[in-house]
């Protein structure tokens, strides 16, 4: 029984794992489309997508490539979770941005925008919830504060996405309104969403000594 219940938890974490990766794939494509703004990551991406011919999905993979490399000095493990972000992402942004309609008018532009970032929020709290390890960006992040831990996590965060930001704006990226929507709503949004999706890890049941 208690195997059984095992396998389920873990069917469940998996699922959930690969549906929030999706859907937080679908939600930068209804980002790029709504033309008001990316996070800070995307805009870098689409900016480099402008530069180098790559389509965005393609660039959003192997970018993760260098920086699952950056691991290494920081010693720094990636996991299953962190493979499966790595490549389901940029294979569904792309295939979403293939069959989206461009936004055409202000109402459809936001439309794309709120949706897409409340769609992130929710993607971000399954696959958070699913415990299968950070993405490679994410595990970037906390792998400088676990190897210099004399430095905030919010310092650490903010370097990073305006170093990225700002490249990526040079490159063409689009930053704008929804940069800043996206950075005031993704915590709150988070935060909201992590307690329907969040899986406890199960403990060993404990055997009565007869």
């Amino acid at each position: 029984m208690a195997l059984m219940r095992d396998l389920g938890n873990h069917v469940r974490r998996v699922t959930q794992l690969f549906t929030g990766l999706a859907l937080y794939g679908m939600s930068m494509a209804f980002m790029v489309e709504s033309g008001l703004g990316l996070n800070p990551w995307d805009v870098f991406h689409q900016g480099l997508s402008k530069t180098t011919g790559l389509s965005f999905g393609w660039v959003v993979l192997l970018t993760g490539i260098p920086v699952l490399l950056l691991w290494i000095p920081l010693r720094q493990r990636p996991s299953f979770g962190t493979i499966a972000n790595l490549v389901v992402i940029g294979f569904v942004a792309d295939g979403t941005l293939g069959v989206l309609n461009p936004g055409e008018g202000l109402a459809m532009r936001i439309t794309y925008l709120v949706g897409g970032i409340l769609l992130n929020g929710a993607a971000t709290a399954m696959y958070i919830g699913a415990r299968f390890g950070p993405g490679p960006r994410d595990g970037l992040m906390t792998g400088i504060v676990n190897r210099f831990p004399r430095l905030s996590i919010r310092l650490v965060r903010t370097s990073i996405e305006v170093l990225v930001l700002g490249v990526g704006f040079l490159l063409g990226g689009t930053a704008g309104f929804g940069t800043i929507a996206y950075a005031l709503a993704i915590g709150p949004l988070v935060q909201l969403f992590m307690p329907l999706f969040a899986i406890k890890e199960r403990r060993a049941e404990s055997v009565p000594v007869s």
